[in-house]
């Protein structure tokens, strides 16, 4: 079973961790919540340093802390949204928009994308530092990351011919999304207790009528749909998180 920790942690993440991987993709995806966990624990202590090291620099910490994000990922999800927003951007039949998406090429819809989310990140980050509230990344990246898991377990394969994700997709179990809610329910809960649960409900719920605009518009799910999905959840319970952090508590 701890293999696919190992598979999970070296999809989603650069670190560096010994030991085999798991003999089907698709069993890193029970882990994956615990990796978004273990990401923003890296990057709670990084802003608490750089809050303490800056002497309150917000905006300068989180742009940091932003940077740091998206090497940790090596962009992956990123680089989901990016392909994302320049099929359904410009995509008008379900095969065009599949075909922009294969494409490596940033469009304009892409580049757009990745700067509205970045932009957005920055500002909540630095909201959340200034507030002393960075803490709620953690039910932003645990929520986001289990939000990816519900959409590979209720979404078939778009592609016919396969893709990256694909074994991760057709591989995808019940038991996958048991394990991955259950997990990101006791982090959430543990951490943040009932103001995680709404900010996992709202997380689910965004994923859902994702994965229903996914269905529609070109059948299924993609490698890239998943990260889009995953950059999507995570950027709108950031700034609602920043947003709103007087009421969460």
């Amino acid at each position: 079973m701890l293999r696919g920790f190992v598979t999970a942690l070296r999809t989603l993440t650069i670190l560096p961790i010994p030991g085999k991987e798991a003999g089907r993709m698709a069993d890193a995806l029970s882990w994956f919540p615990l990796v978004g966990f273990l990401l923003a624990t890296v990057l709670l202590v990084l802003a608490r340093a750089l809050d303490f090291l800056t002497g309150g620099w917000n905006e300068g910490s989180a742009a940091v802390v932003l940077s740091v994000s998206a090497i940790l990922t090596r962009g992956l999800h990123l680089d989901g949204l990016a392909d994302w927003a320049d099929g359904f951007g410009g995509g008008s039949t379900r095969e065009a928009t599949l075909t922009i998406m294969k494409d490596p090429r940033a469009g304009a819809f892409g580049v757009v994308a990745l700067v509205l989310v970045l932009l957005a990140k920055w500002a909540a980050f630095s909201r959340l530092i200034e507030t002393g509230a960075f803490h709620w990344v953690i039910p932003a990246f645990v929520v986001s990351r289990m939000a990816m898991v519900e959409l590979a377990v209720c979404l078939p394969y778009a592609r016919s011919e396969g893709g990256t994700a694909a074994p991760f997709v057709k591989g995808a179990r019940t038991s996958h999304r048991f394990i991955s809610l259950l997990t990101a329910l006791a982090l959430v809960l543990a951490w943040s207790g009932t103001a995680g649960l709404i900010l996992m409900t709202a997380g689910w719920a965004a994923s859902h009528i994702l994965g229903l605009w996914f269905r529609r518009r070109v059948g299924g799910l993609t490698g890239d749909l998943l990260g889009a999905c995953s950059e999507l959840v995570e950027t709108g319970l950031l700034l609602s998180c920043a947003a709103a952090n007087q009421w969460l508590g």
